[in-house]
């Protein structure tokens, strides 16, 4: 039987999200946005509820497409709203067109926001050597400082603790524990700029 992180608990969804996804460096804007959403949505929540409506969240947000996101009109919005398959909170769908629309920006000021977030690790991932749960800290000054430039450029719902998870999620940090199968093979990925 495989060693796993502690966290996924025994969600099927949880499981397949750690043992695929959780931690690998990821450069592709498409799936680095919507990493972002759904962070932001996590706010005051569990992860687990966000694994488990994320195939709503792809359908409710056009397949988490930034371009179309960022011009959502009001009737879309209010419609969101109404939509008991995703969170509804007023304030995280506004922050999620606003923050569409953040994210172009980035793009054509780094080239990608795959640029843009890895320029703050020069390129290469962050290897923690957890070995606990216990041990993984829900910020850390990094996350402050991606926090605060993201914030000044008008982005929303990405105070430290959620930078962080997005962080953790799409592989700057490496935060499987020391003996979780996936430690050593998420250690082994680098990053090029895009």
């Amino acid at each position: 039987m495989k060693k796993r992180c502690a966290w996924p608990g025994n969600n099927e969804l949880m499981l397949a999200y750690h043992d695929t996804e959780w931690g690998t460096p990821q450069t592709d804007d498409n799936i680095l946005f919507e990493y972002l959403l759904l962070d932001s949505f996590q706010a005051g929540l569990s992860w687990q509820i966000m694994i488990n409506k994320r195939e709503n969240f792809r359908s409710a947000f056009d397949d988490f497409d930034a371009k179309k996101i960022s011009k959502y009109s009001t009737v879309k919005k209010r419609s969101l709203l109404n939509d008991p398959g995703i969170v509804r909170n007023r304030l995280k769908i506004e922050a999620a067109v606003s923050n569409a629309k953040g994210f172009l920006e980035l793009q054509k000021e780094f080239g990608s926001f795959s640029n843009y977030l890895w320029s703050f690790v020069d390129y290469q991932p962050i290897q923690n050597k957890w070995k606990t749960l216990k041990q993984i800290p829900t910020k850390t000054p990094l996350s402050d400082t991606i926090s605060r430039d993201l914030k000044k450029r008008g982005f929303n719902f990405v105070g430290s603790t959620i930078i962080y998870a997005f962080m953790q999620g799409c592989g700057m940090v490496n935060d499987h524990t020391t003996d979780c199968f996936r430690y050593k093979q998420v250690a082994k990925k680098r990053v090029k700029k895009t």
